[in-house]
């Protein structure tokens, strides 16, 4: 479930990245929390199954 950031990455380098966000559970709190990240397209899938 990765989508593209903002429409200015989409020109020159920025088009090869994706902004990604994971939803972590705390292990302080045990609230959820959302864990956001740019990643190299190629590696979305591996970002989501660590």
């Amino acid at each position: 479930m990765a989508k593209k950031a903002v429409a200015s990455l989409q020109k020159g380098e920025g088009r090869g990245h994706a902004k990604v966000i994971k939803m972590v559970k705390s292990p302080k709190t045990g609230a959820y929390v959302f864990q956001e990240e740019m990643v190299i397209n190629e590696k979305v899938k591996e970002y989501f199954t660590k």
